[in-house]
């Protein structure tokens, strides 16, 4: 595919859509055209602070697509409305981008990827914590062999956020009638990334918590996976209870990741420290900014769309390939509800 320069649309004014439209601006290879939401004066709102030409109502969506000729959209409204989209945008052989979740249900995430790979349109799902600096880093020690064979990976998030009466009221309302929330709409991100950093996974036992009484799904849990390398990653999340870090919401938790050879440790201020087995712990020195979101993850995911879309390669989050991870999402309910180990 020749260097052009992609002109984009993008749809969705709400709380998440203003690190994209941000990173988005820092993308010479990128034009967004316009943008589009269900009330247009949040659409005009979000064009002018971020010199877009022009504003659309959800009901000149069409409309927009047929006008601006757009190269992609960047799907960052709700997962109802994520099918809607993609078959419209599929049809009129526009690339996509579209925000996790990718649906409600399973099956409706399935017709959103066959929709896409029938009409052989490119489309990424903006899953961008795999693209949090921190995690780069980890990936690359691993690969390098820095902690030898792989044990286990264990995350601890404490979100501080969901204990209030009037709890994700301010930046996302839309949590508190999520049925599933915790794993749903955070715990995805983690799942992926442990298939990122080691590999498919085998089984999955999960125990969930509803802790705040005035949201309708889980807001706690532990989730326990069995690599099919033979390594375990545990998941040990909560939105409810509140964790000592300045930002929580810079690297969402602290981690540890264990191997044969000695161990890596992630901290809140997104430092990385090494030890190897029998040696002094010392610091893992590699880039990471408190810029845009969680490291300016939003940033590289769109960077890695456009540098792919260029050069004609593959997307690391294609539609096939995240519906493994929205599988282990399907499990952990499961599992919960079962109270007993889901093989995949």
């Amino acid at each position: 595919m020749s260097k052009k320069k992609l002109k984009g649309v993008c749809l969705g004014a709400g709380y998440f859509s203003q690190f994209q439209y941000e990173a988005w601006t820092r993308i010479p290879e990128v034009e967004i055209v316009a943008c589009c939401n269900r009330a247009q004066e949040k659409a005009q709102k979000v064009a002018n602070q971020y010199g877009i030409p022009k504003a659309y109502g959800w009901d000149q969506l069409e409309q927009m697509f047929d006008t601006e000729k757009p190269d992609f959209v960047d799907i960052i409204t709700p997962p109802e409305t994520h099918l809607e989209v993609v078959e419209l945008a599929a049809k009129k052989g526009i690339a996509i981008i579209c925000q996790k979740p990718l649906a409600p249900t399973l099956e409706e995430s399935e017709k959103i990827v066959a929709t896409a790979a029938n009409a052989k349109v490119p489309f990424l799902v903006h899953e961008n914590w795999r693209w949090q600096p921190w995690y780069r880093e980890i990936k690359r020690q691993l690969e390098a062999g820095t902690i030898g064979d792989l044990y286990s990976i264990a995350v601890r998030m404490r979100m501080g956020d969901g204990w209030p009466k009037d709890a994700y009221l301010a930046r996302q309302p839309f949590f508190r009638d999520y049925p599933r929330l915790l794993i749903y709409e955070t715990g995805v991100h983690f799942l992926d990334t442990f298939r990122f950093l080691g590999g498919e996974i085998s089984s999955v036992y999960a125990r969930l918590q509803q802790r705040n009484p005035d949201i309708k799904g889980e807001d706690a849990g532990q989730v326990v996976l069995g690599f099919q390398s033979g390594g375990t990653a545990i998941l040990d999340g909560s939105r409810y209870n509140e964790s000592e870090a300045e930002d929580p919401r810079y690297t969402f938790g602290t981690v540890r990741i264990d191997g044969s050879r000695g161990h890596i440790e992630l901290n809140f201020d997104g430092s990385l420290t090494l030890k190897k087995l029998g040696e002094a712990p010392v610091k893992i020195e590699y880039k990471h900014e408190r810029i845009n979101f969680a490291g300016d993850c939003v940033y590289n995911l769109q960077r890695h769309f456009v540098d792919t879309m260029q050069s004609g390669g593959s997307f690391e989050s294609t539609g096939e390939d995240y519906l493994k991870s929205v599988a282990l999402v399907e499990a952990c309910y499961q599992s919960n509800a079962t109270n007993q180990v889901v093989k995949l």
